[in-house]
């Protein structure tokens, strides 16, 4: 435990938590990514982050370092201008439906907040991409499945 403390003396700590919506209908993760298509580029919504304005919404895609293959339509980022974001992306590893996963990461430099709790760290950032990304209707779920 010392060792991770004195690491983030030095550098900072990550927050990072991951929501899963599993087995979701396939009509209705297809109208979330539609949704999610549009708050990108020009669509990018007027949302901030205790008071940190949204910088960055776009659709990723992956370059292949070894073939410079490209995969588009990996998934939707919305980035902060201190850092902190949150990605939805679909996977293809349930067994039946869509699984949409997002992902949230925030930043803290230290010295003060390296000590915190979680989701009362994330508690801000999470309510913000719940509430952009209007999953709870369009999925008809008010939690995900699991939490990691």
């Amino acid at each position: 435990a010392d060792i991770v403390r004195e690491h983030w003396q030095k550098y900072g700590r990550n927050y990072y938590c991951r929501y899963d919506y599993e087995n979701v209908e396939s009509e209705k993760a297809a109208q979330l990514t539609a949704h999610l298509t549009s708050l990108c580029g020009a669509g990018k919504p007027d949302v901030r982050l205790a008071g940190v304005p949204l910088a960055q919404a776009d659709e990723f895609e992956y370059l292949d370092p070894v073939d410079a293959s490209v995969s588009s339509h990996q998934g939707w980022r919305y980035v902060f201008e201190d850092g902190s974001r949150f990605v939805f992306r679909l996977s293809g590893t349930g067994s039946a439906g869509a699984t949409i996963r997002l992902y949230l990461e925030k930043y803290e430099p230290g010295p003060s907040g390296l000590d915190g709790e979680r989701d009362a760290v994330l508690a801000e950032l999470i309510a913000v991409a719940l509430s952009v990304s209007r999953i709870a209707a369009f999925t008809g779920r008010n939690s995900p499945t699991v939490i990691t």
